[in-house]
């Protein structure tokens, strides 16, 4: 009897947590969602993404959620956006691009995501710049540099919460002669 309470516990918790689906250029002309109904969808990142830049070419510059830290003898000011955080579509600065902001507050603290035919369509993170084991991304209207490995970080979503299907429904009782 506890054995089946516990069964059925873990069940409907399991029931209870999303099941997260890559988001996918596919998915994306699939359900044609436009900018008001992308803003709806609840996003989520898959792996981990830290952004890096020099200390010291950040003068006056205040951290409020970063971290600064010592590299080889330089300050480093680091943003850690850790795997499945929830993010927000802000908008789209062309078809194939999304903004999505991790952090509130501020609607400029937002990264590029867009979709990767080597990837199956997954929308990936987008930097200006991949420069060997680095990428150059735009955060807050700065520059960091992130390693190569957050070129595969890709949006998740929770598909049975994005779709949002409206069934109209009847039921037809036949026609007679005469009718």
């Amino acid at each position: 009897m506890k054995l089946l309470s516990i069964s059925l516990i873990i069940l409907v918790m399991a029931s209870c947590t999303p099941t997260l689906t890559p988001f996918t250029n596919r998915l994306y002309e699939k359900y044609n969602w436009k900018d008001d109904e992308l803003k709806r969808i609840q996003f989520y990142l898959s792996s981990d993404i830290v952004l890096r830049r020099d200390f010291d070419k950040a003068s006056g510059t205040e951290f409020d959620k970063g971290s600064i830290k010592i590299v080889d003898g330089k300050k480093i000011e680091q943003v850690v956006i850790p795997h499945g955080t929830p993010g927000v579509f802000m908008f789209k600065p062309n078809e194939k691009k999304f903004a999505i902001s991790f952090e509130s507050g501020n609607d400029q603290k937002y990264l590029m995501f867009g979709p990767n035919p080597k990837r199956g369509g997954e929308f990936v993170l987008l930097a200006s710049d991949w420069e060997g084991k680095n990428g150059i991304v735009t955060y807050d209207g700065k520059e960091y540099v992130t390693d190569a490995s957050a070129a595969w970080a890709n949006l998740l979503v929770d598909l049975k919460k994005s779709r949002n299907l409206i069934v109209e429904n009847r039921t037809v009782k036949g026609r007679t002669l005469g009718n």
